[in-house]
């Protein structure tokens, strides 16, 4: 039977990606679209590329009847999430594009995004949206934390890497580069053409709001208490991330465990030991590909990370996480291939 879905925050670059990835799904269909300041436009004004589609016309999120619908994507930002959580009839099964749900302390939550946590009680029953480690949980939820890019882009492989004990989980670096849609579309100077073109630099260093996921999920994996340093960089492209990682490990032991833990994921490449990955052959997809080198100094290694930012960074995981709490098959309607150039 098909599944009816809703998409809260429609109007933003991951919404209209559920829209593209939905469009081509073969269990699923978009019932309801919401955007409360575009409401009663179409959805093919505000993004032409959709126009071909037979899509419901934006609306309110409180004009919506949840009633009929089987899951709701919320790609609103972040806070908004809370009340529609506490408020949503039981039936309905929501994955959370913003970071309302990722962090499981209140207190951390507050301390990255400034904000009090206002579904507490909830938090505890929300699983962590990275499926190639929970799965399980995922599948189970009621309601799922979809993670964060750059998150998801360090994670892969870092978390199988920590369990196995395979690097030192002293000393890591993580030199991240995402494109310019990883801000988002709402209007702003720093991320005008003029201001972003032929240029490259850092931003939120020292101070990344991922980085409470990264300590979360990090420290989780190694059983102890583990902060990575992590920076992030603007690169003048559209859409890709890359993380760059460096840590104590022997680059063999690192390749083969990577190997093994992702051996059965739809999603994660390993590639051949020496072998580069590049962001413009996983665009448009959600595939993550993982390559491993020897640095030069003996004892250290290399480990790179690619991904499509609004993918399986973003609304491809989302996808790939509903499938599974809807009970259908983990790669449905993902199976596209990346497009190049």
């Amino acid at each position: 039977m098909t599944k009816t879905i809703a998409i809260l925050g429609a109007s933003g670059y991951t919404g209209a990606e559920l829209v593209r990835i939905i469009a081509g799904h073969p269990d699923m269909a978009i019932v309801a679209l919401s955007a409360d300041r575009k409401a009663g436009m179409a959805m093919g004004d505000v993004f032409p590329h959709l126009r071909h589609l037979d899509l419901p016309v934006l609306q309110r999120m409180d004009e919506i009847d949840f009633s009929g619908i089987d899951l709701a994507f919320a790609a609103l930002p972040h806070g908004l999430t809370h009340a529609f959580a506490k408020s949503m009839p039981d039936h309905l099964k929501l994955v959370d594009l913003s970071a309302d749900f990722r962090l499981r302390d209140a207190a951390a939550y507050k301390k990255w995004y400034g904000l009090d946590h206002g579904a507490m009680e909830l938090q505890p029953d929300v699983a962590f949206g990275l499926p190639e480690f929970y799965h399980d949980e995922i599948a189970r939820a009621r309601i799922t934390a979809n993670t964060g890019c750059y998150v998801a882009t360090t994670l892969l492989p870092l978390i199988p890497l920590l369990r196995a004990g395979v690097i030192a989980p002293e000393g890591i670096v993580v030199d991240a580069k995402s494109g310019v849609s990883g801000a988002g579309r709402a209007a702003s100077e720093a991320i005008l053409f003029a201001e972003v073109n032929e240029g490259f630099k850092a931003y939120g260093v020292g101070a990344h709001r991922h980085m409470g996921e990264l300590d979360q999920e990090l420290s989780l994996a190694a059983g102890q208490s583990v902060i990575v340093s992590f920076t992030p960089h603007l690169v003048p492209m559209t859409r890709g991330m890359q993380a760059t990682i460096y840590a104590a490990g022997d680059a063999a032991q690192v390749h083969a465990t990577l190997v093994a833990a992702h051996e059965d994921a739809a999603f994660v490449d390993v590639l051949p030991l020496g072998e580069v990955p590049q962001v413009q052959h996983v665009r448009g997809s959600n595939r993550c590909r993982i390559g491993v080198v020897a640095d030069r100094m003996a004892g250290r290694v290399i480990v790179m990370s690619v991904l499509d930012n609004l993918m399986k960074g973003a609304s491809g995981q989302a996808v790939q996480n509903a499938n599974l709490m809807l009970g259908l098959k983990e790669e449905a309607g993902l199976m596209m291939a990346p497009m190049f150039p």
